[in-house]
This record gives structure tokens, C-alpha cells and sequence, in this order.
């Protein structure tokens, strides 16, 4: 499959990369339909975010449909058209039950501050992200939700983390609807 693949700072490039497999019963395949580029990924591009290896592939802000699942995955199937967040999350760990998705120690094994996080560097986990025709998703039980068949694809990948990144921003800033 072709896939982003980061060859140090400054240097990227479209490379074949084996495609992704089931690790886990709680792993999908998703096909990736659409992705963006975050600001974030600057940082990566450039050399500046701590173990950032060689072949890894960024982008965590993805949609795509499900190719392939787990025996134990549940809440999607194949042939699903699924938005998937950028943090990756396990659903039963402590900071998972209160909500703390970007916490969550079980996804990322280097975890002090930070869980895992779709192709952001190995302090995040290590996991390859969208900009790629496929991608593992671990943990398809918790994150991956069903894009409405009347919902514009391009609108959708928005929703990865633009939007939300956005709304929290908004929110924490204090910024209130006006009314006229």
C-alpha cells in the first residue's frame, strides 16, 4: 500500500509499506478515504517532537470504511464508513472511565502524560496514522463512529479533530454566542 513515510526532518515521501494487519481481536482495518493535514504534523515534519522514527506515518485526523475487523469487535463491521479520532483509547482503563480518552496508558506502553495517538511520534505510541491508504485501528470498540450516510464525507474528516480541537478552544477562551 502507499503511505506518507517520514525519512527524517524535513523529508518525507510516498513509499510502499507493507499493509496493516490484526494484532489484536479489538483491531479494524480501515481504508482511508480521506485525511487531513494538521498543524501539528509541522512539528513532527520538522524534527521537533521527541522520538520521531524513521518510517513512521503521520496523520491522525482520518475517515475511511471498514475493511477488516477483530473477533471481538462489535460496534462496526465491515463496510462501515467510520470517523476515527485522533486519540486512541482502550475504554477500561482509570482515565478511560472518566472520560480522559487522551490519557489512556494502555494505549500507549510509553505513557507519562499522553496516550496513544494515531501518527504522532513513539512518545504517543508508535502508531502509523491516516496519511496512508490503510490503517490499524486498535481498540475499534471504543473510538471509530459511524458516519451518517446524508453527512458529506469532507465534512466528516472535520470532525476528526479540527472541529473539536476548535470548539475546545472556543470554549476554554470563554467565547460566547451573541445574540441581536
Amino acid at each position: 500500500m502507499l503511505a506518507m513515510n517520514y525519512r527524517g526532518p524535513f523529508r518525507v515521501r510516498t513509499d510502499e509499506k507493507p499493509y496493516p494487519k490484526i494484532l489484536h481481536p479489538e483491531d479494524a482495518i480501515v481504508r482511508v478515504t480521506r485525511s487531513c493535514i494538521c498543524g501539528s504534523d509541522l512539528h513532527l515534519y520538522h524534527g521537533l517532537v521527541p522520538d520521531t522514527r524513521v518510517g513512521s506515518t503521520f496523520g491522525h485526523e482520518f475517515i475511511g470504511i471498514v475493511e477488516e475487523v477483530g473477533s471481538q469487535v462489535t460496534e462496526i463491521q465491515v463496510g462501515d464508513h467510520v470517523l476515527v479520532p485522533f486519540n486512541i483509547a482502550c475504554g477500561k482503563c482509570a482515565f478511560c472511565k472518566q472520560e480522559l480518552y487522551g490519557n489512556c496508558h494502555e494505549s500507549n506502553p510509553e505513557a507519562t502524560a499522553v496516550g496513544g495517538i494515531f501518527g504522532y511520534s513513539h512518545t504517543a505510541g508508535g502508531y502509523d496514522g491516516g496519511q496512508a491508504e490503510y490503517v490499524r485501528v486498535p481498540y475499534a470498540n471504543v473510538g471509530p463512529t459511524r458516519i451518517p450516510p446524508e453527512m458529506d464525507p469532507d465534512d466528516a474528516v472535520l470532525l476528526a479533530d479540527v472541529v473539536p480541537t476548535a470548539y475546545q478552544a472556543a470554549e476554554m477562551g470563554g467565547i460566547k454566542r451573541v445574540i441581536q
